[in-house]
């Protein structure tokens, strides 16, 4: 099981975060992080059971306030 990280900046990040990332991004609990990789837009990409999300997507998203991108990338299932 991963650790709690705290990160304390932007840098620090992992290019590639995973649903307990976004967990402690967050702060929310990780059953709310599995509510969220799920939202319509949210850029998650999906093999098998792994959620990966690129550190650079998720900022976007959160920046533009949670909606889709205007590019027409959404999810990948």
């Amino acid at each position: 099981m991963k650790e709690k990280m705290k990160w304390n900046d932007y840098d620090a990040l992992p290019l590639i975060l995973d649903v307990t990332d976004i967990q402690h991004i967050m702060g929310i609990s990780r059953a709310s992080a599995y509510e969220l990789v799920r939202i319509p837009g949210f850029p998650a990409v999906r093999s098998g059971r792994q959620i990966k999300i690129s550190k650079k997507a998720f900022f976007n998203w959160l920046d533009s306030g949670g909606s889709p991108h205007e590019n027409g990338k959404e999810r990948t299932a």
